[in-house]
């Protein structure tokens, strides 16, 4: 290969990756830092508890109860939501 073609090679190489560059789009992130799910409450009862969650834009309320598993596992959690009038 001489050496004019492979500095051809690389000019082209490099004009390439710039255009790619500029037409990739930019990473831009989507992430909220205001929380959505404001706790408002939690009870415990012999092994159990519950804790209660409110979502003011969709006026949603979030009941999660957690009971312990068995002694080798996890504890187990079921939510139930429900919207509010």
């Amino acid at each position: 290969m001489t050496r004019t073609r492979t500095r051809w090679l690389v000019i082209v190489a490099l004009s390439l990756a710039g255009t790619a560059a500029l037409w990739a789009p930019s990473a831009r992130s989507q992430m909220s830092a205001m929380p959505s799910w404001i706790a408002i409450g939690v009870a415990a009862s012999g092994s159990g508890s519950t804790a209660w969650f409110h979502e003011p834009s969709s006026r949603q309320a979030l009941a999660c109860h957690a009971v312990p598993g068995s002694p080798a596992g996890a504890a187990s959690i079921q939510c139930v939501m429900a919207k509010l009038p």
